[in-house]
């Protein structure tokens, strides 16, 4: 399964069945909190997550945490513990690889941290609507409309972080080539700047380009993201056509860490790339 940041998702049987069974282990949780007579609100307090998150979880559309069964003992008992460790074993066996953006999409909805490089196309969080629904519609195989549709609102949806959690510091690289491309054309790279000169106004929000020239480039392995979760976690995630990875290692974290921090010091600070997309946008 491709990952929601730059590119598009691709639909398989295996993508359907983690659906059933993730919708499955949710009316399980469901089941298990309404019978210890919790609300989502009262339950998300005990495990130590966002209630935003349970409720996301219980309809199917997050991957469970890997620490739930455990955080959930104290709540749930020790046969709760069990059944909700059953279920998620269950899970990650059917998952395959479509697990990993799931369990990313958790971490990323609950970091404190969270930062970005991206040398393929703008982030999925910065994406307009007519950005998302081009690169959608020159995905292959193609989709239907109906299918764009679902994946233009679940992009904008996921969105709302930007907003939903001030207290998150983003940070975002982006190489300059992208808006250079031109995607969905002159009016689509418009509305796409004029969002990135927007969001970036925000005081959680940081945005650098990359300039198209820079010989001390270090970014030539390819995209990268990493999060810090609020027990000061840190965690990777990368991707490639049709595949992607989350690390936890954290000598493998530590190594995008020193990448990322040269990213960051190599590209444009926030004032020089405001001026540098002023610049673009009145050239279109």
């Amino acid at each position: 399964m491709r990952a929601d940041h730059g590119g598009g998702n691709s639909t398989s049987n295996t993508e359907a069945e983690l659906s059933d069974s993730l919708k499955t282990f949710g009316a399980v949780l469901k089941a298990l909190r309404e019978e210890s007579g919790l609300t989502q609100e009262e339950f998300a307090v005990r495990v130590r997550y966002s209630a935003a998150y349970i409720a996301k979880i219980e309809q199917g559309k997050r991957f469970p945490p890997g620490d739930l069964p455990v955080r959930s003992e104290g709540v749930l008992g020790p046969v709760g513990r069990k059944v909700l460790t059953a279920a998620a074993k269950s899970l990650a066996r059917r998952a395959g690889l479509a697990s990993w953006f799931r369990q990313w999409a958790g971490i990323e909805e609950e970091a404190i941290s969270l930062y970005a490089y991206e040398c393929r196309a703008v982030p999925g969080l910065l994406q307009p609507e007519g950005y998302a629904r081009a690169v959608f519609e020159r995905q292959l195989p193609p989709f239907t409309e109906e299918q764009i549709d679902e994946k233009v609102a679940a992009r904008l949806e996921r969105q709302a972080l930007l907003v939903e959690r001030p207290n998150t510091a983003f940070t975002f690289i982006i190489e300059q080539a992208i808006l250079e491309r031109g995607v969905g054309g002159a009016s689509v790279t418009q509305a796409v700047i004029d969002h990135l000169l927007n969001v970036g106004g925000q005081t959680n929000v940081e945005i650098q380009l990359m300039p198209l020239h820079q010989e001390e480039h270090c970014g030539t392995d390819g995209q990268l993201y990493l999060a810090e979760t609020p027990e000061h976690q840190w965690f990777g995630y990368t991707e490639g056509h049709r595949s992607s990875t989350l690390i936890a290692d954290p000598g493998e974290v530590s190594v995008l860490h020193q990448r990322y921090g040269k990213l960051r010091s190599q590209a444009l600070d926030c004032r020089a790339t405001v001026n540098l997309l002023e610049q673009m946008r009145g050239a279109l």
